[in-house]
């Protein structure tokens, strides 16, 4: 299992590549590449760390060819609207997240559908509604070079709907959110246990691995681990979860880190 800063050097042209600014619960961001356009999935970081951990990844802002925002969290919207609007980057967000009022202005933005399938210059991208406490939510599938990747944090639950729109992808970036026994003996109030560890709240450790079979091990390259808390999971206990799946081969398994960038990883 890898964690931390490691991968390909870049996306190349006619590939299918993806890597993290940082994943957790103080800020999430994801990039995903076919070589020519580089969209962002969600900006949880202010726009000075962003920056940083873009170029991390070899990335200046106005390479960005678009931001696509799953919901209206802080910890997946806190440099959206900067960034937009420094950089004049294009945001993609559904009606119920612009709703939410915690945006600001955007010089420029489009309109996602949720289940309606749009396109970004090479990249196609499915947008699949979740079960997760926000307005709007939705979590992303894209296509390039023949290859799928599947973005599915922040679940409640999975459902049939999200079984089938995220089936047979060639890499997944999957929640890990907590371990129940740590959330259930942890310093959390009880309502906010009851919020992260109920059907509208975060997919725990024993749920993704419940998950991943449905899904399909077969095509999968990547599984990256994502979302962990910082209070109530730790990257062993993911592991403990995880690794019998794979039979004992955990080559394919990697941990999105937060306070450090995943580099790219380049689907075959």
């Amino acid at each position: 299992m890898a964690l931390g800063v490691t991968g390909s050097s870049g996306p190349s042209e006619g590939s299918l590549s993806f890597g993290s600014l940082g994943s957790g619960s103080k800020g999430n961001a994801t990039l995903v590449s076919d070589g020519n356009t580089h969209v962002l999935v969600d900006c949880g970081f202010g726009m000075r760390e962003a920056e940083r951990r873009l170029a991390d990844l070899g990335l200046h802002p106005r390479q960005l060819d678009a931001v696509l925002i799953s919901h209206e969290h802080g910890d997946h919207v806190r440099g959206v609207g900067a960034l937009a609007r420094r950089y004049g980057v294009p945001v993609y967000l559904t009606h119920g997240t612009w709703a939410s009022g915690r945006l600001g202005a955007l010089p420029h933005h489009h309109w996602i559908f949720p289940q309606v399938r749009f396109a970004i210059a090479g990249l196609v991208i499915d947008p699949v509604t979740i079960p997760h406490d926000a307005r709007e939510p939705v979590q992303f599938r894209f296509h390039a070079a023949g290859r799928s990747l599947g973005v599915l944090t922040d679940l409640g639950h999975p459902t049939a709907h999200v079984i089938d729109a995220f089936a047979d992808c060639d890499a997944l970036v999957l929640e890990t959110n907590h371990d129940g026994r740590m959330l259930a003996e942890g310093p959390y109030p009880a309502r906010l246990k009851r919020r992260v560890g109920g059907d509208w709240g975060h997919l725990a450790n024993a749920q993704a691995a419940a998950l991943l079979p449905l899904l399909g091990l077969d095509r999968l390259q990547r599984i990256v681990c994502s979302h962990l808390s910082e209070h109530n999971n730790c990257p062993e206990l993911v592991l403990e979860a995880m690794v019998p799946l794979l039979d004992g081969d955990d080559s394919r398994l990697m941990v999105a880190a937060q306070d450090s960038a995943l580099a790219w990883q380049t689907i075959a």
